[in-house]
């Protein structure tokens, strides 16, 4: 059904594009790249022949698939996200191909001493014989969410290509900014045109995901008093020790590197700052509100550790919400899901549900008006240099949005 090779060119294209937003950018889209990926898609959806295809001038491209059915279908939209991580380098991005993966290690050549092992990632012994496409060791790949970008792209190709396909009016949108929080931040429901959606972001194959994490992002700023380090006896207070004491006391227990399945976290992604003050960024998640005021509360507790050390200094936390779990708003509309669960029967994919310790643009998306569950589209170590994806894993998330399409005007 899908083109395999039309689908593979796209992916290794797109993941070429240096997209990477900045969380420290106050514009948006937070980097200008974001726009060189956009009007590459634009133009390709107006040479697809497909309608009311614009980019507007926060970096959101929007296209819609007429209908080709008489009969009243409900719009149903596909969204993937433009932009890479910061995490890692996403400028220069060379993927390979590794054929017919045999199940061994993958040597990345641009660095020897970075391997994509088995031992590592056992999914890697679901995928042999599969076509593994990687990065060269020095970059991350981008599957995240450029996969998803190429499969929407090449699913609407295969409509309009097959008229006899038969399907309601597919609204498509792809966004900039997802990875620093932002992603729909000037998102436009009713331009969009459709009242669900499913994202394509990230995960193996079989992944349905209608639970994420609630999330607020938190930012510590402690406050020093400066002075000349030559006369500072009895009169500085070094900001930058501040920071380095909160972070030696968070709870060991509740971060990333400690936590699984449903376990909450607090998670610090970035310090920065002198002696009279520093900053760090922070990020809190739990699949419940009451998990992150849990959270939050622990974060009060260091800091009035901290300030038992340094009683001369300041500590401020600011709390800002992010995103909700979008179970609350889903469950409301349960044939979103059932729609899904039809379209991975018919592509012969068993659906594995599970919570994701993320969020998707469908997180926030939900509590605007369009419940936005989450489909899998192939990128495995995500935010990673060991980071790939399965082009058959890739395909059948293709194919997911096509049965998608026939389901609903089946029902």
């Amino acid at each position: 059904m899908i083109n395999r090779d039309e689908l593979l060119e796209r992916f290794t294209r797109y993941v070429k594009i240096y997209t990477t937003s900045d969380e420290e950018s106050t514009t948006f889209p937070s980097t200008s790249r974001q726009f060189d990926l956009a009007k590459i898609l634009v133009a390709e959806l107006k040479a697809m022949g497909l309608k009311e295809v614009e980019l507007d001038e926060f970096g959101y491209v929007y296209a819609r698939v007429p209908s080709n059915v008489e009969k009243s279908v409900p719009p149903v939209g596909f969204i993937a996200h433009m932009d890479t991580a910061p995490a890692e380098g996403g400028e220069n991005v060379k993927p390979q191909v590794v054929r017919n993966y045999d199940g061994g290690d993958i040597q990345l050549p641009g660095d020897p001493g970075v391997v994509i092992s088995p031992k590592e990632n056992p999914i890697l012994k679901e995928l042999v014989g599969n076509d593994l496409i990687t990065t060269d060791g020095t970059t991350l790949l981008g599957a995240d969410d450029k996969a998803g970008v190429a499969e929407i792209m090449t699913a609407a190709a295969y409509m309009v290509a097959h008229p006899e396909f038969k399907h309601g009016e597919i609204c498509i949108a792809f966004t900039p900014d997802e990875e620093v929080g932002r992603g729909v931040d000037h998102f436009d429901v009713k331009k969009f045109g459709a009242g669900f959606a499913y994202t394509l972001d990230g995960g193996r194959l079989g992944e349905l995901e209608d639970e994420t994490f609630c999330a607020d992002g938190a930012e510590v700023i402690c406050k020093g008093i400066n002075v000349h380090p030559g006369y500072a006896k009895d009169k500085m207070v070094n900001a930058i020790r501040m920071a380095g004491l909160f972070m030696t006391l968070l709870d060991e227990k509740t971060l990333p590197e400690t936590t699984e399945k449903r376990e909450n976290y607090y998670h610090a992604t970035g310090i920065k700052g002198m002696e009279n003050e520093t900053v760090i960024n922070m990020i809190v998640r739990s699949f419940t509100v009451d998990g992150l005021k849990d959270r939050e509360k622990d974060l009060e507790r260091v800091r009035q550790q901290v300030l038992e050390k340094f009683p001369r200094g300041e500590i401020e936390i600011v709390i800002k919400e992010q995103y909700r779990n979008m179970k609350e708003v889903l469950d409301q509309h349960p044939e979103i899901m059932e729609t899904a669960r039809k379209a991975f029967e018919k592509a012969g994919i068993t659906p594995i549900h599970k919570p994701i310790r993320g969020g998707t643009d469908g997180s926030r998306l939900t509590f605007m008006g369009v419940p936005t569950p989450n489909v899998f589209a192939g990128s495995i170590n995500m935010h990673s240099k060991k980071e790939f994806a399965s082009l058959q894993t890739m395909e059948k998330s293709a194919e997911i949005i096509l049965h998608i399409a026939s389901v609903l005007v089946e029902a």
